[in-house]
């Protein structure tokens, strides 16, 4: 780190040039990436319905891999009307034109469906990918062609997953462009009163805007050819100003104690990358570390939020290592514009005695053991309500409501119309279709099925089409994709037939059993990776362990609350997706306060032996920046919680409620009790591990050395 800060600092002028060259190149591109964004890709790689779909739009390329349903509506005509029909088959007519458009087939009418509705079921060809993209012409040629046939007595939506997961991100972006409008003034003023002075919060703020807008330019430069998910943007901009306030902070911290000492501007940023330097880069690792375990999912939705994560971090770890040194060293003048007015020369005057601050800390660690326990039944007690959290993924009417496809949803849900399943049974090319009678029999007398039948393509595969009442987010739905794949498909099919069954219901089943899955491999991918990294900078077998123990503690704490909220949040049940997400999020923020406490502690306790004093130490000087980060951010935090959308305020609430969990009972109470509690046990290291591992600078005193110091363990204070 000596090294990087003496370079950075002497050509400091050429690092903040290339800086603004990638910033002002990021910026360019930008404006493309609202262009590119689209809806979350839910499907599961490798699932049945992702195989059934691929299958289907092979063998039988008119059905496609996708299918949308046309929903007709009329205030005044009745569905059988002359002008009615006649608008219904012009509208089938312009999008059956498209070429990406193959089937399109009446739905027969039903005994619930209203008088003056109609539907057409299309199927779109090609693969999933470029049949997404071209819904929103096939929309536009819909609208167009049913307003010139019928001078707008006869309207029509496009409705299907892919449209409702559509407007779900549109609604997203939305709502995150009014968040920022809040989150970004807020920001700056807690930072402003936090540093005692606008210029500090604005070098603070500028570096985590650095990371964030460098980190986008790159997510458009090297999005996939099918764009670039919404959600992904949320996570670059959440991870981004989390993490890079957290950096930037710690290291403009370090330099004022160092400019305090009376060094010059130049040797005070050099120094500050020394000691805050490696600091920065194992948060950084460590938020890397945790986002790496979505890889392992097989949903390219969660896939493309850790990528958006890792890019976040490893831009702010990269950008307060290069970028905060030069700036901290060519605009250290800066650091004191507009200081708040307790903040001024002269103003402050120190009080006689230890401060409130520091008689708290004194009684934490004088009595170490009560405040540990107090801290984990708190803890506990809000982890409770967890086991009552329900997960299940669901439409957010509320804000599809007042749009033409809301009220196309509404309308199919209304008239019990409400999805489509296809099960898929391939067969070789010599043998005859699929006896599927049986089956449908049976499916015809299910209350939650309106439509079945069997279409064979003539070669080598039969598909029977389900129309169910329910929508696919509903719990019937789910019911039913259950007794398919359990009882009726086994039973009543030929044995030994193979069976993929698609469409929407059975996406969303596969995305639930996915997340069921891979959860727990997820968690303890990250503990793992926590743990390694942790151990080998710490040399510590303890202190990676207390850090995962009460990183799981915070987290189930969070989910505990948010059980409880979620009603007041829009909805009772929580997205699926939301654990996996939250998850990342939290155990990487909450690493970083870890290693900013720890990371302290141990410097002061491997240079004296004194373990009580070490961990008064690293309350001390991580007090302010883990603090004040929290506090920034969970002032952002809040913005998402006055949002449209019922899983923007849930993320929000839950990783809300992680973070001050953390910064509070967490790293002011918990971790520093256990510290003093466990003493020299801390740095307990195996003999032969201690071999293995590489061995520290001489200078420095070692954990094993310490322990044989003197031990006045007790808080000086």
């Amino acid at each position: 780190m000596r090294r990087i800060g003496a370079l950075v600092v002497r050509y400091r002028y050429a690092v903040m040039a290339g800086w603004l060259v990638l910033v002002v190149a990021s910026l360019a591109v930008l404006p493309s990436l609202s262009r590119m964004l689209q809806p979350p890709d839910i499907t599961v790689d490798r699932s049945a319905s992702a195989a059934a779909s691929e299958l289907i739009a092979e063998r039988f390329p008119d059905i496609g891999g996708r299918q949308v349903m046309l929903a007709f509506t009329s205030r005044t005509l009745p569905a059988d009307a002359p002008a009615y029909r006649r608008t219904t088959r012009a509208v089938t007519s312009a999008v059956s034109e498209h070429a990406r458009v193959g089937a399109a087939l009446p739905v027969p009418r039903t005994e619930d469906q209203h008088p003056r509705h109609a539907y057409v079921m299309l199927g779109v060809t090609g693969a999933t990918d470029s049949a997404r993209r071209v819904l929103p012409e096939l929309d536009a040629r819909a609208e167009e062609a049913a307003r010139d046939h019928s001078d707008g007595a006869v309207s029509v939506a496009l409705v299907g997953l892919d449209p409702v997961l559509s407007e779900l991100a549109r609604a997203t972006t939305e709502d995150l462009r009014s968040a920022e409008a809040y989150a970004v003034p807020a920001a700056a003023l807690l930072l402003a009163v936090g540093l005692g002075s606008v210029g500090a919060a604005a070098l603070v703020l500028l570096l985590a805007g650095t990371a964030i807008v460098l980190s986008l330019g790159v997510l458009t430069l090297t999005g996939p050819p099918h764009g670039v998910d919404a959600t992904a943007v949320t996570v670059v901009a959440t991870v981004g100003l989390g993490v890079g306030l957290d950096y930037a902070l710690l290291m403009t911290l370090r330099h004022r104690r160092r400019r305090a000492t009376g060094l010059p501007p130049e040797r005070a940023a050099e120094q500050a990358t020394v000691t805050a330097g490696a600091t920065v880069v194992l948060a950084g690792t460590a938020v890397v570390t945790t986002a790496v375990g979505l890889l392992l999912t097989d949903i390219a939705y969660m896939r493309a939020l850790a990528f958006a994560a890792v890019l976040a971090a490893s831009t702010a770890t990269l950008a307060s290592l290069t970028l905060m040194p030069a700036l901290l060293a060519s605009c250290d003048r800066v650091l004191e514009w507009g200081p708040m007015p307790w903040a001024r020369p002269g103003r402050r005057r120190p009080k006689a005695g230890p401060t409130a601050w520091e008689r708290w800390t004194g009684h934490l660690l004088r009595h170490p053991g009560r405040y540990a326990t107090a801290a984990v039944l708190l803890l506990l007690l809000a982890a409770a309500p967890v086991l009552g959290l329900r997960t299940a993924l669901h439409f957010d009417r509320a804000v599809l409501s007042g749009t033409t496809l809301g009220e196309g949803l509404a309308r199919m849900e209304d008239d019990r119309i409400a999805s489509l399943t296809l099960v898929a049974l391939p067969r070789p090319g010599n043998v005859g279709s699929v006896d599927t009678q049986p089956l449908t029999a049976e499916l015809r007398g299910d209350p939650r099925v309106f439509l079945t039948t069997a279409l064979d393509n003539g070669r080598d595969l039969t598909l029977v089409l389900i129309g169910e009442r329910q929508a696919p987010d509903t719990a019937d739905a789910a019911a039913l994709q259950r007794e398919l794949r359990d009882d009726l498909v086994p039973r009543l099919l030929p044995a030994g037939q193979p069976v993929l069954i698609a469409g929407p219901a059975a996406t969303v089943h596969d995305l639930t059993a996915e997340v069921d899955d891979q959860v727990g491999l997820v968690l303890v991918v990250i503990c793992c990776g926590t743990f390694v990294l942790t151990f080998l900078v710490f040399r510590s077998v303890v202190v990676p362990l207390k850090a995962i123990a009460m990183n799981l503690l915070c987290v189930a704490a969070a989910f505990g609350m948010l059980a409880l909220a979620a009603p007041a949040l829009g909805h009772p049940a929580v997205n699926p997706l939301l654990p996996l997400i939250a998850l990342t999020l939290v155990f990487g923020l909450s690493m970083d306060y870890e290693v900013f406490l720890v990371h302290r502690i141990a410097e002061h306790y491997r240079a004296h032996g004194d373990n009580a004093a070490a961990v008064l130490h690293g309350l001390r000087r991580t007090a302010l920046p883990i603090s004040l980060a929290a506090g920034v951010l969970v002032v952002s935090l809040t913005g998402l919680l006055g949002t449209h959308r019922q899983d923007l305020r849930q993320i929000g609430f839950v990783v809300m409620a992680a973070v001050v969990l953390d910064a509070t009972v967490v790293r002011m109470v918990l971790a520093p009790a256990l510290m003093r509690l466990m003493g020299c046990a801390n740095w307990w290291l195996p003999g032969g591990l201690g071999r293995v591992l590489p061995a520290r600078d001489a200078k420095v005193r070692l954990p094993a050395q310490a322990g044989a110091a003197p031990t006045a363990d007790r808080p000086r204070v």
